[in-house]
């Protein structure tokens, strides 16, 4: 397990590192990029929501490929595509153009995290999930701390070549995604059969545990949308990823600006995006200690409820606190409890679906739960815009909608009674 994680999980993470830049980048860009193009808080936020309707319509079918034509090459595809779509951002002017290229960029984007969630399922014993998607987190979330100062610097080359800093953002971080699909050519194996880096002893041994998973553990064996629909588990998991995402999203995708307006103006564009890394290094951290804690005691479901919990509190602190410096320790707390969250929940997701489920039901779980991403940002939008610029009313609704996910995971991730053994004939 310490070879394939060692292979494995740092690449991903870069990946995943690059996914996120990508996606994400536009809440940076939009300091600067909103007054240059008389983009309204309700434009910003349509055009950061829209993303998710492109993801939500084109994951499942993206995952199904992928298992159909391998992750190698499938993940390559997407890296390519997403990264040419989002350099193409810099072209924008208008708010047509702006919706167009963010749905576009979803559709590009979609079956990426739910195409690695499935690759890491044909390498990863289910005892050992819900540690490994932690530290591919966790890493993750160390490796983008440099995503913030890098896009404050890349916001500073503007008027370079006459183009403005939002445009060299999205231009410089799009690049490297292309780029990255051909080291997956050559650096992913589709499967461990057909790893040259392990031995055939290790093959062996992996293969054994995860054919034993398949048939001790209670899962859901088939999926497709009408049975998962039907299968109270799935939805369930639908809706709490549905809140949490709408939560999340809505402080997410304008965070850069509330940390400049706590600061009241003293703050560098730089400045900002720096020191609001600080949050999520905090919740990279919480997250392995979670996470290990998660598979050494089974208690998925008290590491969602409390972390969600937790995460709740810390945005109804956002809403409180009155300067910069205070906010970042509000940030902190609201990091710290949805990733002590998101390890234990993708793990109890995992290990629900069986191999035959999980590249549509991973898939269908992210993509309607990431809906969220699209009513966030609007929500905010919608309630900054009545209040007159302030972030408090949604704030307060952000952070009721994390509370309600924390008391629906303890209600609804009881684990299932165990199946009775057969009996002998």
């Amino acid at each position: 397990m310490k070879k394939i994680m060692t292979r494995l999980i740092p690449f991903l993470a870069i990946l995943y590192v690059f996914c996120l830049l990508d996606r994400t980048n536009v809440s940076i860009a939009a300091l600067t990029m909103q007054k240059d193009l008389a983009f309204s808080d309700k434009v910003y936020a349509m055009g950061a929501g829209i993303f998710f309707i492109g993801y939500f319509l084109f994951e499942v079918p993206s995952n199904l490929i992928m298992e159909r034509v391998g992750a190698r090459l499938w993940i390559a595809r997407i890296m390519v595509t997403w990264g040419i779509i989002s350099a193409a951002m810099m072209f924008v002017k208008t708010p047509l153009q702006f919706y167009s290229m963010r749905f576009l960029l979803g559709v590009a984007e979609a079956g990426f995290y739910p195409g690695v969630l499935l690759y890491l399922t044909y390498w990863i014993p289910a005892s050992y999930r819900a540690t490994v998607m932690s530290r591919f987190l966790a890493l993750t979330a160390f490796i983008n701390i440099f995503g913030g100062p890098l896009g404050g610097q890349l916001l500073q080359l503007h008027g370079w070549h006459g183009l403005a800093g939002w445009q060299w953002l999205f231009l410089i971080e799009g690049i490297p995604s292309v780029l990255l699909s051909v080291a997956v050519l050559r650096f992913l194996s589709d499967s461990p059969q057909k790893s040259t880096w392990l031995t055939e002893q290790e093959k062996s041994w992996l293969v054994n545990r995860l054919e034993h998973d398949a048939k001790t553990q209670q899962r859901v064996h088939h999926f497709d949308w009408r049975k998962a629909l039907a299968e109270p588990r799935v939805r369930n998991l639908c809706l709490i990823f549905i809140l949490t995402s709408t939560a999340n999203n809505a402080l997410g995708f304008f965070t850069p600006q509330l940390i400049k307006a706590r600061s009241a103006g003293l703050w560098s564009d730089t400045a900002v995006v720096t020191w609001g890394a600080i949050p999520g290094i905090v919740g990279a951290i919480a997250m392995m200690l979670a996470a290990t804690h998660s598979d050494r005691t089974g208690q998925r479901r008290l590491h969602v409820t409390v972390g969600y919990g937790i995460a709740s509190l810390g945005i109804l602190l956002c809403a409180l606190m009155p300067s910069a410096a205070t906010l970042l320790v509000a940030l902190s707390l609201k990091e710290l409890g949805e990733r002590i969250a998101a390890g234990s929940y993708w793990a109890v997701t995992t290990n629900l679906l069986g191999a035959r489920a999980a590249a549509g039901g991973l898939a269908f779980i992210n993509s309607v739960g990431n809906l969220g991403g699209m009513i966030g940002p609007n929500l905010m939008g919608e309630l900054k815009t009545r209040s007159g610029g302030a972030f408090g009313p949604g704030l307060f609704t952000a952070m009721a909608i994390m509370l309600t996910a924390a008391i629906l995971s303890y209600v609804m991730l009881k684990p299932p009674p165990a199946p009775e053994p057969a009996s002998a004939h």
